[in-house]
């Protein structure tokens, strides 16, 4: 095996790496190991916080939804059950934005689920 000397290779990977973990406390930003292990934590809370983003802005969704149908005299889930029955295909998403920003389209919105509901039951 011939001799392999890395100085510029490994410079090049550790200043790349440093440059990751720059303004982390400490000697986390500035020992290459301590680094190494902080910028592999960070990355995988990166990857675990964008799954979990999903969740949490649903969850916002529904509590707002939930917010605005009872200000309309239903609750967050005879609300989505009186708009499938509607057949109105609206998601939690836009829902949630008629909620807070046009309260007076998503009460028109509830209205129709209500009669939905009354007359799915009768």
């Amino acid at each position: 095996m011939p001799r392999v000397k890395r100085g510029t290779v490994r410079r090049a990977k550790r200043h790349k790496l440093l440059k990751r973990a720059k303004g982390f406390y400490a000697t986390k930003s500035k020992l290459y190991q301590a680094a190494q292990e902080a910028v592999d934590k960070a990355l995988n809370y990166a990857y675990s916080g964008r799954r979990r983003k999903k969740r949490d802005f649903r969850r916002l969704w529904i509590v707002r939804i939930n917010a605005a149908a009872r200000t309309n005299g239903l609750t967050y889930g005879q609300l989505i059950n009186g708009l499938r029955a509607a057949g109105i295909d609206v998601d939690r998403r836009n829902l949630a934005d008629l909620a807070v920003n046009h309260p007076d389209a998503f009460a028109a919105l509830a209205g129709k689920a209500q009669g939905a509901r009354s007359a799915a039951t009768a």
